[in-house]
């Protein structure tokens, strides 16, 4: 019998042990936490996540996107909310293409449904990590309410464990020339849970990602299955408009009237609502090698990273598909899987972190920008002429499963591309659907 171990029950976890199973391993998987489904989940738990096409496709590896499909709210675009309450509406990609709204909470309880239903793993909870032995597939455990200490061996082992990997620190941190590195970036985030109106219905439109841009900080909302939307400010930790300035009920009422008047309008209480949540770090972690002897880091154990382009799950359900692609290609010989698996995939962990953060700047500091959305709007018409040539960065990174590391490569390319074409023509509001610009951007690329 094939067996496998691996380390966390979150979402990557959980999807990777239905894909070991399938390749038929005997899966064991060991959580620090309690059974989160038999806590209560609530929508507003933590940030919700948004599945795009290279979640999907690693869900259809394995039969898995009709059970995922039924919790999952289709978002065809972002809608903008001014200081004067007015809204206009961009959409993601073409018509027919959308992002999806899921809870973190709700989706992780169904893959580890899954996990064990159709995949027949066994999950061990309150299974604290202290310590492996990467060359002989050994983790070593320590149960955080009996104390017993155990260990467990296995044929390889998969450290899906996060952003804080037990298993990376505890042993992959201690080898020899192990790079690493933790980046903090002075923005925090709070979450809060816009109710649903009395009848049930949606308080804003339910098939958009709306966004309050102000500069250097922003509100989000993205809906839930039960007519409420989850809402999460970004915002500096310190210096001027920060988290450190909002103490008080009454400074949080005042800054939300102000900042946010159509938001406050549809929830006056978010004073009283402030506490429910507690302020929260963001941070990318960067590390070289991911696979040692029969130990791989998967997920955000590998490449935590900023949640500003949506794409941290989707890339961790990505780093299943690839995995997955190698064990057909050597025959499940893992020290062959593992050395092409960390070649092929660090570029594309260190390019969604370069992604993430430039899309947080789009959305915090451009999104609201005329020169930026005539600059999207030229963009999506030459696309639409030249769709051999020009494909929009977002649409690389949303709607294709192009590299991540190529997507940002070619973006950059891009933008550099109509930065130029634009400042040739003083009149570009005017023109900006022209032969000229046409044949401008041809003459670039």
């Amino acid at each position: 019998m094939k067996t496998a171990t691996v380390v966390g029950a979150g979402l990557v976890g959980s999807l990777w042990a239905v894909y070991l199973a399938k390749a038929g391993y005997k899966v064991t998987i060991f959580e620090r936490r309690s059974d989160i489904r038999k806590a209560e989940i609530s929508a507003g738990k933590s940030i919700n996540l948004a599945l795009s096409d290279r979640g999907w496709k690693a869900l259809k590896n394995v039969n898995l996107e009709d059970e995922v499909e039924k919790i999952a709210i289709p978002m065809t675009g972002r809608i903008m909310h001014d200081m004067e309450n007015n809204l206009s509406y961009q959409p993601y990609g073409k018509e027919g293409q959308a992002i999806y709204s899921v809870s973190r909470g709700g989706l992780n309880a169904k893959m580890m449904d899954i996990a064990e239903k159709n995949g027949g793993a066994t999950i061990h909870y309150n299974e604290k990590c202290t310590g492996a032995d990467l060359e002989n597939g050994i983790v070593y455990l320590e149960n955080s309410i009996t104390k017993e200490k155990s260990e467990h061996k296995s044929d390889v082992v998969f450290a899906c464990d996060g952003a804080f990997s037990a298993v990376r620190y505890n042993a992959m941190q201690k080898l020899d020339r192990f790079e690493y590195s933790q980046h903090f970036i002075n923005d925090g985030y709070r979450e809060l849970l816009l109710p649903a109106n009395e009848d049930g219905s949606y308080k804003l439109e339910k098939n958009a990602l709306h966004i309050w841009p102000r500069g250097k900080f922003m509100l989000i909302a993205l809906p839930n299955e039960d007519g409420s939307f989850t809402c999460t400010l970004f915002m500096p930790s310190t210096g001027e408009n920060s988290f450190e300035q909002l103490t008080s009920r009454e400074a949080v009422d005042n800054f939300f009237k102000t900042t946010f008047p159509d938001f406050y309008e549809m929830m006056p209480s978010v004073g009283d609502a402030w506490k429910d949540h507690p302020l929260s770090s963001l941070a990318i972690v960067r590390c070289y090698p991911w696979t040692s002897g029969k130990t791989a880091l998967m997920g955000d154990a590998a490449h935590a990273t900023v949640p500003f382009y949506g794409q941290g799950m989707n890339a961790g359900f990505e780093d299943c598909s690839v995995m997955w692609e190698l064990m057909q290609k050597h025959n499940e010989d893992w020290t062959k899987v593992f050395a092409e698996y960390q070649e092929v995939r660090k570029p594309d962990g260190d390019g969604v972190q370069d992604l993430s953060l430039h899309n947080y700047y789009v959305m915090r500091d451009y999104v609201g920008d005329p020169k930026f959305l005539l600059q999207k709007k030229i963009e999506a018409h030459f696309s639409a002429k030249h769709p051999d040539k020009w494909l929009p960065l977002y649409s690389q990174v949303t709607f294709s499963n192009i590299r991540y590391s190529e997507a940002w490569e070619t973006g950059q390319k891009q933008d550099a591309i109509m930065k130029n074409v634009m400042a040739q023509f003083d009149d570009i509001e005017n023109v900006w659907d022209s032969t000229a610009v046409e044949n401008a951007i041809l003459s670039e690329i």
